[in-house]
Parts: structure tokens; sequence; C-alpha cells
């Protein structure tokens, strides 16, 4: 594939997941305002501004193909955005003790005059009941202030979890690779 290969993103999360695949690729932030729209799903918000990222870094570059991606965490229907600091992780965390946290990671693939590709994940990530001491302690082990929900599965956050329902473990990360993979296949990238 002679076509550059852009990740429209500057998260290292997805960079290192990316990278995975072996493709040489580049990195872009995207300009896009993700301020939800009134009633909009959590699912169709992921939808939209994973395709909006896309679509944004490749009005800046014809001949690439570009992939966005956006993860929205929920709780009991309502969005959890990244903590940021200390306290709101603590807090987070105390309110998923227990219970299931859906994660919505949406992909798209664009590229100046092809049809969008697109796929989504649905994950469900089960907390077990967690005490303040553990919860603590683990914010203060990882500082996962730059992440949905406050956790790094990848990481020591596995260990607060009794269960993660999954068709694709990366997805969780923010960059579902089963179907990265697969979306580059159709757009004419050579994967294993």
């Amino acid at each position: 594939m002679s076509r550059p290969l852009i990740l429209g993103s500057t998260s290292t999360y997805r960079r290192d997941l990316l990278g995975r695949l072996r493709l040489p690729f580049t990195c872009e932030r995207p300009d896009v305002d993700e301020t939800p729209q009134h009633g909009e799903r959590p699912d169709a918000l992921a939808s939209r501004l994973a395709l909006a990222k896309a679509v944004d870094v490749a009005a800046r570059h014809p001949g690439a193909w570009v992939i966005g991606s956006d993860q929205v965490a929920t709780l009991d229907g309502r969005p959890l955005g990244k903590p940021g600091d200390r306290a709101t992780a603590i807090a987070q965390l105390s309110a998923m003790s227990g219970q299931s946290v859906i994660f919505h990671t949406a992909l798209a693939i664009v590229s100046h005059g092809q049809p969008p590709l697109q796929a989504q994940d649905r994950t469900e990530v089960v907390f077990r009941e967690l005490g303040p001491g553990e919860i603590a302690r683990y914010v203060d082990a990882e500082q996962p202030f730059d992440c949905a929900g406050s956790f790094k599965c990848e990481g020591l956050g596995i260990a607060l979890f009794d269960a993660i329902r999954s068709e694709d473990p990366t997805a969780l990360i923010g960059l579902p690779l089963i179907a990265t993979a697969r979306l580059l296949r159709v757009a004419g990238y050579a994967l294993p």
C-alpha cells in the first residue's frame, strides 16, 4: 500500500496499539468539538466523534487513509469522562464499585473520495466491590487521570475487575485492533 496512513489522535495508548500492526503511520491531532449533542446516545456520540476526527485530519491529507477513534464510557447510562485529577478519579472508582460500566469504542477510517469504513465495539467492565483504601492505593500507584473510567486495564487496573466482556480486548484501551485490521485490509493494506 503506497497511501500514507495517519492516526487522527495524539493518544499514546492508541499510538501504541496501532503500532502492534507494524504498518508505518504518523499521528496528527484532530480539531474536533467533542461536546455531546442534546439527547445523543453514548454509542452515537462515539461514532460521530470517531468519524469527525478522521474527516478533519483527512481534509488536510487528501492522499492518505486516516484512522479516527473515540470512546464513551457510561455508568447507568450516564457518561464518564477522564477524571483529570486524583479526587475525581477516586470519586469515579467509588461510584463504579460493584457496578458494570459500558465502554462504546468507535472507529472510522477515511480517505478522500472513498466511503468511510466504520466499526464499533461495546465492552462491559464489571467492577468488584472496592474499598476506599484499595481505590486510593490504585489511584496513587497508576495515576489514571487521562483515562475514561479512571483505570488502565493494561496495567494494575485489571485488579479492580470481576470480569470484562468484549469481542476485542484492545477496544477498552482505546482502539479496537480486530476491527482496525479488518477495515485496513478493506482499504488495501497488507496485514497477516
